[in-house]
């Protein structure tokens, strides 16, 4: 199946949907309004993995295998190194955020500073640390988000690959085109 753009109609009705693209590339929040649009159950991976202190939670592959079991879901497409292809290999639909360096990079460095400054809870009681180990941490999700900024698109090109014929994959390009992608959605001009 070829790659979809903004402007193509879904071949079928999402079930089983992955949000592709680095952190800080709205994955979460599309997931979120994948899920209200589209009533799937939704799990955020993060808040699977981490536990108190950051540290990752013993039960977090059992607890993404069970959720994924489901005949229907949306997530974040994430954690591959850990989970392989439990999310991708059971996915009809992948919605992939390839958005340009500087917009995610402005998203990250923004929302960074935002949950630091107000000292937001995240997952298990973590908070995101001092702004300051952006310097010293080469794991810091800014530095993260920079680094791995290509890495999806390896991810989906992999999947096309290995299921083309059996998964969807919508590339968005910036804000407006989710806006517009999920307007079209909203109103069933999807599901053609």
């Amino acid at each position: 199946m070829p790659l979809l753009s903004v402007a193509d109609s879904l071949p079928w009705v999402p079930r089983r949907v992955l949000v592709a693209g680095t952190s800080g590339s709205g994955k979460t929040t599309l997931t979120a309004a994948l899920a209200e649009v589209l009533e799937l159950p939704r799990v955020e991976l993060d808040a699977l993995h981490h536990g108190p202190g950051w540290e990752p939670r013993p039960t977090f592959a059992d607890e993404v295998a069970a959720f994924t079991a489901q005949p229907r879901w949306v997530t974040e497409w994430q954690y591959s190194e850990k989970l392989g292809d439990l999310l991708s290999g059971s996915v009809d639909t992948v919605v992939w955020l390839d958005h340009p360096r500087r917009l995610v990079m402005w998203q990250v460095i923004r929302r960074t500073v935002r949950r630091r400054w107000r000292r937001e809870q995240l997952w298990n009681g973590n908070t995101e640390g001092p702004l300051r180990t952006v310097f010293t941490d080469p794991e810091h999700v800014i530095r993260w988000a920079w680094r791995t900024h290509r890495k999806p698109g390896v991810r989906v090109a992999a999947v096309l690959e290995q299921r083309g014929e059996h998964v969807a994959v919508v590339r968005l390009r910036g804000r407006a085109q989710v806006r517009r992608w999920l307007r079209r959605l909203r109103e069933g001009s999807l599901l053609g």
